[in-house]
């Protein structure tokens, strides 16, 4: 089934629509799809790398869009509508896990989760089931996800198809460097 949805969204890249397609995968991969954005946003700046940040720029709006319906998703229907969700992904373990810790880091899981590429929907619709506060919630989710998609534009845009296998191969790692450096920034200004 992902081959399927993979393979429809590299088809989707190279249509004329493909922005405004590149928008509804990310709005919707942080409330409910199981496909991120990259999978249209790589193909679409190495094939116009002068509009990368264009579209990096709209991957965020579309997922910071979709990260506050994954909130209210949260927040107002999380028994009737997201813990189905939740569970169709079978990810009911680890979302007890992280609604635990939510209260206490999470401003630091939203920068650090908005990074990598463990599926957003978690976080959005823990923050919204953990209350926690929405307008904190929108400016962190702009952040970091204006951070993942710029620096794959970027990097995209600069070094083209190296650097597309670059990220694939090394998402993971880049990632985790960066939320280790970002976590690190909070730890120092906590206890300086």
């Amino acid at each position: 089934m992902l081959r399927r949805l993979y393979d429809w969204a590299l088809d989707l890249s190279a249509r004329p629509l493909a922005p405004l397609w590149l928008f509804l995968v990310a709005m919707a991969e942080a409330s409910i799809f199981p496909l991120p954005p990259d999978v249209l946003l790589i193909p679409m700046a190495l094939a116009k790398p002068r509009r990368a940040l264009l579209f990096a720029a709209i991957a965020t709006l579309g997922s910071v869009l979709g990260g506050a319906i994954g909130y209210a998703l949260g927040y107002a229907l999380f028994v009737k509508l997201a813990q189905p969700i939740i569970h169709f992904y079978h990810y009911d373990a680890a979302f007890a896990a992280f609604q635990q810790k939510f209260a206490t880091y999470g401003a630091a899981i939203i920068l650090v989760k908005g990074l990598t590429p463990i599926p957003y929907k978690i976080v959005t619709i823990a923050a919204g089931a953990a209350k926690f506060n929405f307008w904190l919630f929108m400016g962190l989710s702009l952040i970091t996800r204006g951070v993942r998609f710029f620096l794959e534009a970027i990097l995209l845009r600069l070094f083209g198809d190296p650097a597309r296998v670059f990220i694939e191969k090394r998402l993971g790692l880049l990632t985790a460097l960066f939320a280790i450096i970002l976590v690190g920034g909070f730890l120092i200004l906590k206890f300086a």
